[in-house]
């Protein structure tokens, strides 16, 4: 199989437990596909078992069961572990790991030692160019920035030409505007290049930003993987919906794709069958506009103002429940406005009344 098609990875009913009283089971059937040239986030909270199947993928732990190719090769069977160094793949830690004692140009060329002097040099000044790094060369990593060593860790990653690279939280320790700049220009970069990438990350706006598929893991299992529109418009149960942005949970009526709630009768992603039946709906708060033309009024309890937008609450009947607007124009507290619904609600079976 080439590596521009088909699948980079597959990873079948990967089984992972560690020691202790009572044994961790940090991957319980994972199941992953990445396609050739994509970037996979993988999505969760502190163990749930991310970091485990990034570990094997790289190769640093075997499985208890289950399978992983890389590029159409077997590389952990029942009986075959192929090491990491024979895997063909690149790894971008944290905290980018790089050698203290070699400067930028050692350090991106260090698993470039059997290439001529020459071609070596072109390929370390063309990743310099690349990362946004050019004439840095000779600077040692204490000389850098945190973003700039993590464009150093990536170009490392990338300059043997491998067919994965495996991102693990790489912009964790970043600020907040560094983060989100880099993780734009890393994004680009693999772009760029076109290669496969697996990032892990806890970060939700990461995932959905800097992928083309997103597989969010809860308890040692993924639980959905989609792309980012899919997984953030129809996540497959309400702890995925919270997990992922903001949501506005209501119980509801469902009949005909139509769910009535407290905000009037809406579209629903459900089929379109007679049956009459309570459901929970949820919407994400952008989806609740001002409308002058609304039939639904709303009284506005509380504003957090986010910037380039805010969080507004508001309380339609005894129900409250949140809306993303433009901070340009807000309403005052205690405003009564009305209101109407963009889109269609993704619809829940009935949880019990506490949960909504």
């Amino acid at each position: 199989m080439s590596e521009c098609d088909g699948r980079a990875i597959e990873a079948s009913g990967l089984v992972k437990s560690f020691a202790g009283r009572p044994p961790v089971r940090a991957l319980d059937g994972v199941d992953l596909d990445v396609d050739a040239g994509s970037t996979v986030a993988v999505l969760g909270p502190s163990g749930c078992g991310k970091t485990t199947l990034l570990r094997i993928l790289a190769g640093f732990e075997r499985p208890d069961a289950g399978t992983v190719t890389i590029g159409g090769r077997s590389v952990a069977t029942g009986n075959i572990h192929i090491p990491p160094e024979r895997r063909n793949v690149g790894i971008v830690a944290q905290e980018g790991a790089l050698f203290p004692h070699l400067d930028v140009a050692g350090n991106i060329g260090f698993g470039l030692t059997g290439m001529p002097r020459r071609e070596r040099g072109r390929r370390i000044a063309e990743l310099l160019e690349l990362v946004g790094l050019a004439g840095h060369q000779r600077r040692r990593p204490h000389e850098l920035s945190g973003g700039q060593q993590q464009r150093v860790a990536v170009a490392r990653a990338l300059a043997p030409g491998p067919a994965i690279i495996l991102l693990d939280e790489p912009f964790a320790a970043l600020d907040t505007g560094l983060r989100a700049s880099l993780r734009d220009d890393v994004a680009g970069v693999l772009a760029t290049t076109g290669a496969t990438a697996v990032l892990v990350t806890h970060d939700q706006t990461e995932a959905l930003t800097m992928s083309d598929t997103v597989a969010v893991m809860r308890h040692g299992r993924i639980v959905q993987q989609a792309t980012p529109e899919a997984l953030y418009r129809r996540p497959v149960d309400l702890t995925t919906a919270r997990f992922t942005g903001d949501v506005v949970v209501l119980p509801g009526r469902l009949r005909a794709g139509v769910v009535t709630c407290a905000l009037g009768a809406l579209p629903a992603d459900a089929d379109s069958s007679s049956e009459d039946r309570d459901v929970t709906l949820m919407l994400r708060p952008e989806q609740i506009v001002i409308d002058p033309q609304g039939a639904t009024s709303a009284t506005v309890g509380a504003i957090r103002y986010e910037g380039h937008d805010a969080l507004v609450h508001l309380h339609v009947d005894r129900h409250a429940m949140l809306a993303r607007w433009s901070a340009v124009e807000l309403p005052a507290l205690d405003d009564v406005v009305t209101v109407a619904v963009k889109g269609t609600a993704t619809i829940y079976r009935r949880v019990a009344d506490e949960e909504v």
